[in-house]
């Protein structure tokens, strides 16, 4: 029902867009892109939102958890696949690079979020009598600080799925819980890839509870529902702009560079105008649009949860082949028998007088394809001959030619 208000609060709070307040666009390293880790990650934030924005009601996840969960499936990703998973999160072409872009970008949220509580973590669940090439299972503990665990898929999928959802569930302090839901994984599964990460930030300035009051909110529909706006107690100098569609606030986070970005459009119009320009280059507007002014400042109290089965998305916006029997993902077991079986991320956020607790999980489950290339293939869509023997002394009893079923 906040939709409207919320729209930047989803890059600002658990993305990646970890500038410091005020700063802009950081001059990029000398490499063939010309691109920040930031803004290579960034790319999936401005896609996914454009391919989710459609939907009604409030929305809210987590790009660096995304993108930090497909890096270690694109660790094991080969030919077409990968290059389809490079274009759409950014990922270097390279894997030595893609390594170390993935690493400045932890070290450089790890560094805005001090003085916050924040955990960011990695983990993986292998098969335990499935043949996963060393060389990857090593990569994911070395460069990615994955922790290395075994399951039974095969005969035990439900106590693998439960030990999975209980580590998001502690590392995320109890937001997330239920990551992969009852039936999403199965016998044909063999790896689950899964990132957690999860804020808590205290505002630099807190509002006054005792100030905080009931008041309309206007919804899309032009509706009114009654909701707790919160204020300080005094007007504070804060960074303030405005564009053609939009009021621009943002509200920094004791310690570290952490802050939330909040873009209020000025009628409905003006949203579906902000939502379908809304790109890095919009940002980088918005960003330079801001400067330091005494705000009276209105922000509702709210808490809400977002849940998102990721596969669908992600083939729209270009990466199709990871998901089917086309995939390669030979550099995790030497073979192509495995594609991304499911996808899915959850997030959750709760912003009040105190500031503001975040979390996401992200889950990548890798399972054999259909045709697991253990057996051979028998599909009988052509004509073809056929007997009836006994196969103990090998007469036949009736011999026929079948050229078309439906007669």
């Amino acid at each position: 029902m906040i939709k409207n208000v919320l729209i930047v609060i989803l890059i600002a709070v658990l993305g990646l867009c970890l500038m410091p307040a005020g700063a802009t666009a950081a001059p990029s390293k000398p490499e063939a892109t010309k691109l920040t880790p930031e803004q290579r990650a960034n790319r999936i934030t401005f896609s996914f939102y454009a391919e989710e924005a459609a939907k009604p009601g409030n929305l809210f996840f987590s790009p660096y958890s995304m993108y930090t969960a497909f890096a270690m499936a694109h660790e094991g990703a080969r030919g077409r696949t990968a290059s389809e998973m490079e274009k759409v999160f950014g990922f270097p072409a390279a894997m030595p690079a893609a390594r170390a872009s993935l690493g400045v970008l932890a070290k450089d949220l790890a560094a805005a979020a001090k003085g916050a509580e924040f955990v960011q973590a990695n983990a993986f669940w292998a098969q335990q009598d499935y043949k996963f090439l060393p060389a990857y299972t090593r990569a994911l503990k070395n460069n990615y600080g994955a922790e290395a665990r075994s399951a039974d898929f095969k005969t035990t999928t439900e106590k693998a799925r439960k030990a999975i959802n209980s580590w998001a569930d502690k590392k995320t302090k109890g937001k997330i819980q239920d990551l992969f839901a009852e039936g999403a994984l199965n016998s044909l599964t063999r790896l689950v890839l899964v990132n957690a990460v999860y804020f808590k930030g205290a505002w630099q300035g807190s509002f006054d509870k005792e100030m905080t009051m009931e008041a309309d909110f206007t919804l899309n529909s032009g509706d009114k529902i009654k909701t707790k706006l919160m204020t300080f107690g005094e007007n504070p100098r804060l960074e303030y702009g405005e564009t053609a569609e939009a009021q621009l606030l943002r509200l920094p986070y004791k310690g570290g560079t952490l802050a939330m970005l909040i873009a209020l459009p000025r009628d409905k119009e003006a949203m579906g105008k902000l939502e379908k320009k809304l790109s890095a280059e919009q940002l980088e507007a918005m960003r330079k649009a801001l400067a330091p002014q005494k705000v009276k400042v209105y922000l509702p109290r709210f808490t809400f949860s977002s849940g998102f089965q990721l596969n669908g998305p992600l083939a729209q916006l270009g990466m199709p082949m990871a998901f089917t029997d086309a995939a390669d993902f030979s550099g995790m077991d030497g073979t192509r028998k495995l594609f991304i079986q499911k996808a899915v991320q959850k997030a959750f956020v709760e912003v009040n007088e105190e500031g503001t607790e975040a979390a996401a999980a992200t889950g990548v489950a890798m399972g054999l394809k259909s045709m697991d290339f253990d057996f051979a293939m028998f599909r009988a869509d052509r004509p073809f001959l056929f007997f009836i023997e006994d196969v103990k002394t090998g007469a036949l009893l009736f011999m026929g030619r079948l050229e078309d079923p439906s007669k």
